[in-house]
């Protein structure tokens, strides 16, 4: 690995500028975007650097980097720069020419800052983190660093299982950061002070709420390859709560963001309208370690609204949440904005609708401005399996929806499942089939032409701290047998079918429900060229392959095998604030086909997040 010593930015800044016309999209290597920021590294007591493990235009259209970006930099003490994986082009010319990974802000070598943050929001991710620390020329595994290395940690959904990762990173940070991390770069300041070592620190740090520091905990293994117990170093927590923001009404939200120049996936100002959601679908993670609902008011949301609007110069908001329908001021929202705003051509956008909560006038009102497609998530193709996973919509929901839709104008919709989902029959298939061509049947009735159904599928992946955590993923070459069956059945000209590689479902699974042992499949593949796994053009299935049986371990151990109730599981040591009993009874629930309510409209259903962390869900509605 290169060696990188004392790099100045001045000279990072003239190679790289050398590099720009030479690769594609160079507007991702500049960072001197509006409303970026720039302080003088003197001034500031703790330097982080925020990393996002994917190219520049997937990072930038994430809210929660944009929010702590914002957040660590409206403290006078700290200052935070920003760092995505480069692309094939720019790391190839990189490595050739000795150039170490650097920050956009200064162009200051990462590994000269005191943090190295990673956000995982994906499984398909984690090569990308090591490569993004070899660039850096930071030492891969935890164990390795030195005093003047930075600490690296790690934060975001996938944090919820961080076993697979856990030699690289210094500690994880578990649940919401907006009050966490401010705390953890405290203590970074106070150790840089104190010339404390670094095991003092890690010490210190792990008495913070959510901090998990993964070399006090130490794992044995049954003969069968099952978890046999965790053995914790004294100090440390026996059980890691995550952190929650108890007032989202009052919580940061930056009054002006970056605006990047090249399109990046999500290119629009966006306003979190609420956090978590209630409706409990039992493959949907984010719906659990979200938990509980919080709202944020009209109000607050119209003067940041305001601010974001006159500080970018963005001509759409989007109202973003898990299900943004379902906030309970949504249609006095959209109804003052789009009044408001109409007149400046400025749109709105709902990015997530469900199907029973969808209301046309509202599509219609967002639509004025300008006309896009409509998905809809049934998830599955017949009521037996939707109770299954607690979906909780019907057909009539559908079909009502989508008539409601035609009569209004649309004619392209989208229509989202999942198959592999725990149960599924050959009938579950043929749902899919026969909700498809109704909708295509109720166009045409109701007289619409150039009718455009795209239907995606993908495969289910079991994820942590959900009640189908227990469940095996499906195996791939009956994954694959289902695909072409729809493929075939799905052939109608109107209809487009998608669906995703099962190879990579696979490889998610493994990751998803992984434990610690796979942390050395990770920095072999790493090594054997993997990276940007997520994107189907550079996903090297046969490397994975080849790496898993170099190192004597079987993928489907993870992946493809179920587990009982009693089992440890890898993240048993992480609590989401929801009680692993309610999990169980909610798995049960699932196979006798038993729906659980929502909590906003009916009794508490028991999951143990509000009273065991002192918060409560807040509507404003």
């Amino acid at each position: 690995m290169n060696s990188h010593n004392n790099h100045h930015p001045e000279e990072i800044r003239q190679k790289v500028e050398r590099l720009l016309p030479k690769v594609i999209k160079p507007g991702r290597y500049l960072g001197t975007e509006w409303n970026s920021i720039h302080k003088e590294w003197e001034a500031t007591s703790v330097q982080m650097a925020f990393a996002f493990p994917d190219l520049y235009e997937v990072g930038m259209s994430h809210l929660g980097t944009r929010i702590l970006y914002h957040l660590v930099n409206s403290i006078a003490e700290f200052a935070c720069e920003r760092v995505f994986a480069p692309w094939i082009d720019m790391e190839e010319m990189m490595r050739d020419q000795g150039i170490p990974l650097y920050s956009l802000e200064s162009f200051k070598p990462i590994k000269e800052f005191d943090v190295l943050g990673f956000t995982l929001q994906y499984e398909m991710s984690y090569t990308n983190v090591l490569n993004m620390l070899d660039l850096a020329g930071i030492p891969l595994r935890s164990s390795e660093r030195g005093e003047d290395d930075p600490w690296v940690i790690a934060g975001g959904p996938c944090a919820y299982n961080p076993e697979p990762l856990a030699p690289f990173i210094d500690f994880f940070l578990i649940g919401e950061s907006e009050e966490q991390l401010p705390q953890v770069l405290g203590l970074i300041a106070e150790q840089k002070e104190k010339m404390s070592s670094r095991k003092e620190f890690l010490t210190a740090v792990a008495q913070i709420e959510g901090v998990y520091v993964p070399q006090a905990y130490h794992f044995s293994y049954k003969p069968d390859g099952r978890i046999q117990g965790i053995n914790v170093d004294s100090g440390f927590p026996k059980v890691i709560k995550k952190a929650v923001l108890k007032n989202l009404e009052t919580a940061y939200f930056p009054e002006q963001t970056i605006v990047p120049y090249l399109e990046i996936v999500h290119d629009r100002l966006m306003l979190e309208v609420m956090r978590g959601c209630s409706r409990g679908c039992r493959f949907c993670q984010a719906g659990m370690i979200y938990r509980p609902v919080r709202e944020r008011s009209p109000e607050v949301l119209l003067q940041q609204t305001e601010k974001l609007l006159h500080s970018t110069g963005y001509g759409e908001i989007s109202l973003t949440s898990l299900s943004s329908g379902d906030y309970s001021c949504i249609r006095p929202l959209v109804r003052e904005l789009i009044d408001k705003y109409e007149s400046e051509r400025i749109g709105v956008s709902l990015p997530s609708l469900r199907i029973d909560s969808f209301d046309v006038s509202l599509a219609e009102e967002v639509q004025k401005i300008r006309k896009s497609g409509l998905t809809f998530a049934p998830e599955a193709g017949t009521q037996r399996l939707r109770d299954v996973i607690n979906k909780g919509v019907t057909e009539e929901n559908l079909l009502k929806a989508v008539e409601a839709a035609f009569r209004a104008g649309w004619s392209k919709l989208k229509l989202y499942f999942m198959i592999g989902l725990p149960t599924e029959e050959q009938t579950d298939l043929d749902g899919i089939v026969t909700l498809a061509n109704k909708v295509i049947a109720l166009g045409t009735k109701l007289g619409r032409r150039k009718i455009k159904l795209t239907v995606s599928t993908s495969s289910f992946v079991p994820k942590s701290h959900t009640p189908f955590q227990w469940e095996a993923q499906e195996q791939q070459g009956s994954l694959d047998l289902k695909q072409k069956y729809l493929r075939e059945k799905l052939r109608d000209k109107r209809i487009k079918y998608n669906y995703h590689d099962v190879r990579t479902s696979f490889i998610e699974a493994v990751f998803a429900k992984g434990d610690r042992r796979l942390a050395e499949v990770l920095e072999l593949a790493f090594k054997s060229g993997c990276r940007f796994d997520g994107w189907s053009e550079h996903f090297r299935y046969q490397v994975w392959v080849k790496v898993f049986e170099e190192l004597g371990i079987d993928p489907h151990f993870y992946a493809n095998q179920a587990l009982k109730h009693d089992d440890l599981l890898p993240w048993d040591h992480l609590e989401s604030g929801v009680a692993k009993r309610f999990l169980i009874e909610e798995h049960h629930r699932a196979l006798q086909g038993k729906l659980t309510p929502d909590c906003r409209f009916a009794d508490c259903t028991g999951c143990s997040v509000c009273p065991g962390r002192g918060v409560q869900i807040e509507l404003k509605g």
